[in-house]
């Protein structure tokens, strides 16, 4: 019998990368998931994938209509959710006297408001005693060269972690955050660099990381595995960070 056998989850931003590693890992482990994505032909790849336990839900997490729409995708199942795994998310690489009033938008309308609505919107259908989990990063308990945008959004969601524990104390929903390392998946292909600069970042963090490599998206989806069962009944509030200890020494 599988971790989460029973259970439905819901998975933002899981057409690839993380999101996508960790829909598999819940189906493995018995959940049904409904997972979303900005594109369609990527969403109907993802959902192909994963199999019959999957449902795709299209919309971006910054929309509210889109939410919306998402919300009644899942009320028209008929069933309510055990798990969300706040996932959506990206950022760019810009130095901060480069930074547009929209590069900023663009960084907080998807890392922080899109959590924040999502969470908030879907609250309702998330049963008593289920698990949130809010995908923040090392990025926001570092300082990173070009990324202070990003790094703040993501110190935000850590932090909601904090007030969304005791927000929803009464209802005994537990409120976790992860924090990823270096791992390598499409989305760095959005930072601006090319495949050989991809590379030779992921080659300078490896040296850098006392595991010697940079990580699998696999390998976090199995600690967001962790967080959405009951294998972490007593955890809540807390930030796990995944990175090799890359942040840590």
């Amino acid at each position: 019998m599988g971790k989460l056998e029973g259970k439905t989850a819901l998975i933002t931003g899981g057409t690839s990368g993380i999101g996508l590693a960790a829909a598999r890992v819940f189906v493995h482990e018995g959940a049904d998931v409904f997972i979303t994505g900005r594109r369609q032909e990527a969403l109907n790849a993802a959902v192909a994938e994963i199999g019959s336990s999957a449902t795709g839900v299209q919309g971006d997490v910054s929309n509210l209509n889109d939410l919306d729409r998402l919300v009644a995708a899942i009320k028209a199942k008929g069933v309510s959710l055990d798990i969300v795994f706040a996932n959506a998310g990206g950022g760019t690489l810009v130095p901060i006297a480069e930074v547009t009033e929209q590069h900023y938008h663009q960084i907080f309308d998807t890392n922080v408001k899109g959590v924040v609505f999502t969470i908030q919107k879907v609250l309702p259908l998330i049963k008593d005693g289920g698990a949130i989990i809010l995908n923040s990063s090392i990025a926001g308990s570092m300082g990173m060269d070009s990324f202070s945008m990003y790094s703040g959004a993501k110190a935000a969601i850590r932090n909601f972690a904090r007030g969304w524990a005791n927000d929803l104390k009464p209802r005994r929903i537990r409120v976790n955050a992860i924090s990823p390392g270096v791992v390598i998946t499409p989305g760095y292909s959005g930072l601006g660099m090319n495949d050989d600069q991809i590379k030779e970042y992921a080659a300078q963090s490896a040296t850098k990381t006392p595991s010697g490599r940079t990580g699998e998206p696999e390998e976090i989806a199995k600690a967001v595995l962790f967080l959405a069962s009951d294998d972490s009944s007593f955890v809540n509030a807390e930030n796990l960070i995944v990175d090799g200890g890359f942040s840590l020494v």
